[in-house]
């Protein structure tokens, strides 16, 4: 059996100076510690089971992107190696190894980023309604998951809780100006080429993910948050892929039908998981990982 989850942490006496769904976020001045807890949310709420060690994959799956995708954009990673960590933080290396990062502070932008390969999700809810996506017209009679004429972006605004927005390219140029949105558009079609193209090799399709940026005081991007990870994509394994019907995944996908299955109210309370469910999530994460990186996780 895995060690039990880390559902929050305590670091020094201190608490985190901002919780997320999923990470810790300690404010160090200059730089933050970002630590991936093993929390799971799903309907926009936390749930009362954790994921053991979700948090190392959401982690290191994203240290490895972030190193590979430097030549396309630089990004706010410095550390994650805990040895290297400020002194104070380094009696807590047990909790920290694998799951936290020490990355540059940056002003983030308000905007998610998301790039779309398939027609899946709230994209295919969006084109059965009004034959576009994000207002973004494509041809008629696709299916869902069929593969899209070429990848799309489509923004969406950043919900500190609750949901996410699909908003259009020009509603998100209002927010954040023309010019750079134009350039986080490139940015993510680039980036979602090559995480797409490395995938296919390893056997898995990525049909969408989203992507995080932030500005430094001089105005430079940077790829911040996480990279191509199963909580910010949809991965399918490429063998199992029948467009038409919505496709398994290396996701949440055992705890949203467990979650449907009890038809929960999505609604607090929230409920815990069952102990069979914890587990077969736990390997799709874990075999996401070993597909992509070609390894086990550390």
């Amino acid at each position: 059996m895995p060690s039990p989850p880390l559902l929050e942490t305590r670091l020094n006496g201190l608490v985190p100076h901002r919780q997320g769904k999923v990470r810790d976020i300690y404010d160090l001045g200059d730089t933050l510690l970002l630590i991936a807890t093993d929390r799971i949310s799903a309907f926009d709420y936390v749930l009362g089971s954790g994921i053991p060690d979700k948090g190392r994959v959401l982690t290191q799956l994203s240290a490895f992107w972030f190193d590979r995708t430097r030549h396309l954009v630089p990004n706010q990673v410095l550390e994650t190696d805990v040895r290297r960590f400020p002194a104070e933080f380094r009696p807590h290396a047990d909790l920290l190894a694998g799951r936290s990062m020490l990355v540059r502070k940056t002003n983030p932008v308000p905007v998610e980023c998301v790039a779309r390969g398939y027609l899946s999700g709230s994209g295919w809810k969006d084109y059965v309604a009004t034959g576009a996506v994000c207002g973004i017209p494509l041809p008629s009679g696709l299916r869902e998951s069929d593969r899209l004429p070429e990848p799309i972006f489509t923004p969406a605004t950043k919900a500190t809780s609750g949901h996410d927005m699909n908003i259009s390219e020009s509603e998100a140029a209002r927010l954040i100006g023309g010019p750079l949105i134009e350039r986080l558009r490139a940015l993510t079609l680039e980036l979602y080429g090559f995480g797409a193209a490395h995938a296919e090799r390893c056997g898995i399709l990525l049909a969408d993910t989203k992507f995080e940026f932030g500005l430094t005081g001089d105005g430079d991007i940077l790829l911040i948050d996480e990279v191509m990870t199963p909580d910010s994509s949809r991965y399918w394994p490429t063998d199992q892929y029948t467009p038409g019907r919505a496709q398994p995944s290396f996701d949440k996908q055992f705890v949203r039908d467990y979650l449907e299955q009890i038809r929960w109210n999505k609604q607090p309370p929230v409920p815990t998981l069952p102990e069979d469910v914890v587990l077969r999530t736990r390997e799709k994460y874990f075999e996401a990982y070993r597909r992509l990186v070609g390894k086990e996780l550390d």
